[in-house]
């Protein structure tokens, strides 16, 4: 049996815990929809709010400085266009980002919530239809195998929460560190052909506890003294167009693709 989705998930404000998703379309040259199309740019970040560009993380607040962000939930209702930040499943912040004054609303919850740790109030910057502000400037997903999560846990002594490394894709099924080989392969997921491009190597985000935000583990050392590496997960971009849902088969396509062969 070859593997299948087994979660699903989009992160609509980079840094941010995100919503479980039963299924979407992919588009090549986009990620999964409305992953990361909105982000909280510091002060010094010299960014458009409405029509960003693409920036380094550095530019923005994470959880790699900002842990208690990951005590937050973000959903996003395309059809009207409100952002919802929820915490303890009740909503604390709401606002609709077509509006100025939606953004507003978004944009002082956070200045009150970060007021201790930021030098200056954030500024809410993205837009539906924008660019993917993501760690990597190609826009694309990220997919993990949970056998090879199961495994760091062997190595830790402890649950790991998968989504600690907040993929979109997480698949059941696979060997751990299965998801390795496919570097230079295109691979099937449901109705849509990815290419699967480079290994994911780990920062402190991932020494954050979704929910909680409490900085509990060292994944990074974790991989390190147990692996030989600090990387956990793959990004693929899209090829082809097409559905995939949770339950989908997933795996390396039959034939190689041509940045496979040196050859070609």
């Amino acid at each position: 049996m070859p593997p299948v989705v087994a979660r699903l998930y989009r992160y609509p404000v980079k840094g941010l815990n995100g919503e479980a998703l039963s299924a979407a379309e992919l588009t090549p040259g986009r990620g999964l929809p409305l992953d990361r199309v909105f982000a909280l740019a510091l002060s010094t970040a010299g960014i458009d709010p409405l029509r960003p560009t693409w920036l380094s993380k550095s530019h923005f607040a994470t959880l790699v400085r900002h842990e208690r962000l990951a005590a937050l939930d973000a959903r996003y209702d395309s059809g009207r266009h409100v952002l919802s930040i929820r915490r303890n499943d009740r909503n604390v912040a709401q606002g609709a980002v077509a509006t100025p004054i939606g953004r507003a609303m978004i944009e002082e919850f956070f200045r009150a919530y970060l007021k201790n740790e930021l030098a200056a109030p954030p500024r809410f910057v993205g837009s539906e239809k924008g660019a993917m502000l993501s760690d990597q400037p190609e826009p694309g997903l990220s997919i993990i195998g949970l056998a090879s999560i199961r495994d760091i846990e062997r190595v830790v002594g402890r649950p790991v929460d998968p989504l600690r490394f907040r993929a979109n894709v997480y698949l059941e099924g696979t060997d751990p560190w299965e998801e390795f080989g496919w570097i230079g392969r295109d691979v099937n997921v449901g109705g849509a052909r990815l290419h699967v491009w480079e290994r994911i190597g780990r920062c402190a985000a991932t020494n954050v506890e979704p929910g909680s935000g409490h900085r509990d583990l060292n994944i990074p050392l974790s991989l390190m003294d147990g692996f030989g590496h600090a990387d956990c997960g793959v990004f693929a971009r899209v090829v082809t167009a097409g559905a995939i849902a949770v339950g989908d088969p997933a795996g390396p396509a039959d034939e190689k693709s041509a940045d496979e062969d040196p050859a070609t």
